[in-house]
């Protein structure tokens, strides 16, 4: 699909890929009967899924019948300087739709072969990385279209909202909140953007900064409430103020960690999510929470 030069030459590619996310997205609604599922679409840039490694590139050209000349140019076509900042998450599904178009067709049918089975389910798709209210508006009438190809076939319950990870959707929040359903904060996007720091580099500083003390805590581990936080209250604020009953959480690694579940409590979001495996911790952090804010 990455190496197709025209939407023709998608087509055959993305209908094997949606077989593929259906039958995951049919587990999922199985598996969670009715309780809400956020699925966020396709955020990675493309490159990500491509080798590096030569031999790794003659391997793939030889799997995909294609010359190894033409499948680096494409490998270098897609490179980017600053792969975070460049052609991922919205981006993506606008100058590509019919990638998205795709992800939303798997999920509309995965949605339709379990509540035929007589499973209920509560959808809530996410657009990812938005930054202005017209990204989103563009991909939520690309997804309701879609959806609304289905015709009377369609008895699942679904939303469509944004992740908030970009510091200007935080600022432009009242614009979005009139379009979105729900706001979820990215928090390691929404982390790394504001202080200028990447997942990937900040080890070669980051032990120095806490070990003479000019960082206290760990932003990549646990939200900097003071600069990260206070873009999350203004987000909060100017969303409630424009949609009241905005449904808003976060998700990312910040979700596990008691420090920032306890700051999520307090400035009024309605759930954090977190790996499996931090689940536990984060229950008790949000008991905890909500007994010092009775106190």
């Amino acid at each position: 699909m990455i190496l197709a030069k025209t939407s023709e030459d998608r087509v055959v590619p993305l209908k094997k890929l949606k077989e593929f996310q259906k039958e995951d997205f049919v587990g999922i609604f199985e598996i969670m009967a009715g309780m809400p599922v956020t699925v966020r679409l396709l955020d990675p840039p493309l490159h990500e899924f491509l080798p590096d490694k030569e031999k790794d590139i003659e391997r793939l050209a030889e799997d995909l019948g294609v010359s190894k000349e033409d499948l680096k140019i494409t490998i270098s076509n897609l490179h980017e300087i600053n792969p975070m900042l460049g052609h991922r998450g919205c981006r993506l599904g606008i100058t590509f739709p019919d990638i998205y178009k795709m992800q939303i067709q798997a999920i509309s049918e995965a949605c339709m072969k379990v509540s035929d089975n007589g499973t209920e389910v509560n959808v809530e798709i996410e657009i990812p990385l938005v930054g202005n209210i017209k990204e989103f508006t563009y991909l939520r009438d690309l997804a309701k279209e879609t959806i609304g190809e289905y015709g009377g076939k369609v008895g699942f319950n679904y939303k469509i909202g944004t992740m908030i990870e970009v510091p200007r959707a935080c600022l432009t929040a009242d614009e979005i909140a009139k379009e979105a359903e729900f706001f979820s904060f990215g928090t390691n996007d929404l982390t790394q953007m504001p202080l200028g720091y990447t997942r990937d580099d900040v080890g070669k500083f980051l032990p120095t900064y806490l070990d003479r003390c000019i960082l206290a805590i760990d932003p990549m581990a646990s939200i900097d409430q003071k600069g990260v936080g206070s873009l999350m209250k203004i987000c909060i604020e100017l969303g409630r103020k424009e949609k009241p009953g905005l449904e808003i959480g976060i998700c990312g690694e910040h979700g596990g960690d008691p420090d920032s579940v306890e700051f999520c409590h307090n400035i009024g979001l309605n759930y954090v999510s977190c790996s499996p495996y931090r689940v536990p911790i984060a229950r008790l952090a949000a008991a905890q929470a909500m007994i010092k804010s009775r106190k």
